[in-house]
């Protein structure tokens, strides 16, 4: 398979070109005989790097305050939503719940706006739970190299960014303001976190904005590239695909769940050594069935807005629309919550997926670092 789109990622030149043309040949369609095969390979590489653990995180959303157009985003700033910015305090209130129900592992998720969820709130935020959580990871916006320094001095340990789409072409018609319409800035992020120290990188693409297979070679380069130049890293590869969310987008290029697990597959043959990520965008159902195949993590009782937990700092929700705030009228603040990201399919509580599991043969993992074991520090 040749991709004109993969031909202009400047790592292409860098990566392992006998690994894509095998992972190229294991995505090209298959018939159920075949796939079957494949999964079986899958199935078998995944118990033997790594057993049958699962871990399991949660997103901890800070702000869904955003000055980037995305048109495919709930928080782009061209959506009229009720935002909210949570305090430092508010982001203890809603950690310590999820330290309650077990969680050892946490994902930092915020909207790209430097007003609200600057350097300087992300080292408060994170000094407040750091005590509570051993493993910190963020999804923020892309930062320089000193500033990834101060969060991995602060206390985080994994970065993930998602590239949304490896389509060059496709990524300027989605992305119409903001600094996320750079590109490369965005592809380089992992790296500069490597450079701070970040011991774990997380990677993806949002399935659904661009063919599937194309997506999938880019993605799988990409990976193949980041093996050999952050070697000192973990790199997990995350396959979210799109939900809806405010704005209404419409997904051009829809990806179905055969094609998901064909994908899923493929991958975990091509790279055995790799995490793979799941997060509760899928149906319940769908989730179990594509553990054994791959999943090394996933989240569980996810909700994708700031205050989705406990309901805190709703007392400052307001509504902004391309950057001017707009009051909220009687009727709008009675109940009111911040608006989600995106809708999540799996609602099942901890709890319920961490025994569903447990009943499938699965050892839950709720805590697999610690911050001693990091000698550099």
């Amino acid at each position: 398979m040749t991709s004109s789109c993969l031909q202009k990622l400047p790592f292409y030149t860098h990566c392992d070109r006998q690994l894509l043309l095998k992972f190229s040949a294991l995505i090209a369609p298959k018939n159920d005989t075949e796939l079957h095969a494949l999964a079986l390979e899958a199935r078998r590489l995944t118990q033997l790097y790594f057993g049958k653990t699962l871990r399991l995180y949660t997103p901890l959303y800070l702000s869904n305050e955003c000055i980037n157009s995305c048109v495919y985003c709930g928080f782009s700033r061209e959506n009229p939503i009720l935002r909210l910015t949570l305090s430092p305090e508010e982001v203890y209130q809603e950690a310590l719940y999820l330290w309650n129900e077990g969680f050892r592992s946490i994902l930092l998720v915020a909207g790209e706006h430097p007003k609200f969820v600057s350097i300087n709130y992300l080292e408060s935020c994170i000094d407040k739970i750091r005590k509570l959580f051993p493993a910190i990871a963020i999804e923020v916006a892309p930062m320089e190299v000193a500033e990834y320094e101060r969060m991995v001095n602060a206390g985080v340990e994994g970065v993930v960014v998602y590239q949304e789409t490896y389509n060059f072409d496709l990524y300027k018609l989605y992305h119409l303001f903001g600094p996320k319409k750079d590109f490369f800035w965005r592809m380089d992020s992992v790296e500069r976190a490597y450079a701070a120290g970040a011991r774990r990188l997380g990677i993806g693409a949002l399935f659904g904005l661009a063919p599937w297979r194309e997506e999938a070679l880019c993605l799988a380069a990409h990976t193949s590239y980041l093996l050999k130049k952050c070697w000192r890293a973990t790199i997990t590869v995350s396959l979210p695909r799109l939900r809806p969310a405010a704005g209404g987008f419409t997904p051009p290029y829809p990806m179905e769940d055969r094609d998901m697990f064909h994908f899923l597959c493929a991958f975990r043959v091509t790279f055995p050594q790799v995490g793979i990520v799941l997060s509760t965008r899928e149906q319940p159902q769908f989730r179990e069935k594509l553990i054994p195949f791959g999943i090394t993590a996933m989240s569980a009782g996810s909700r994708t807005e700031p205050g989705g937990y406990t309901q805190a700092g709703t007392h400052s929700l307001h509504k902004r629309f391309k950057g001017k705030e707009m009051p909220l009228c009687e009727s709008e603040k009675k109940g009111a919550k911040a608006t989600e990201q995106f809708e999540i399919s799996d609602r099942r509580t901890p709890d319920q997926i961490a025994n569903v599991l447990k009943t499938m043969g699965y050892e839950p993992v709720w805590k697999d670092w610690e911050t001693c074991l990091n000698r550099s520090r």
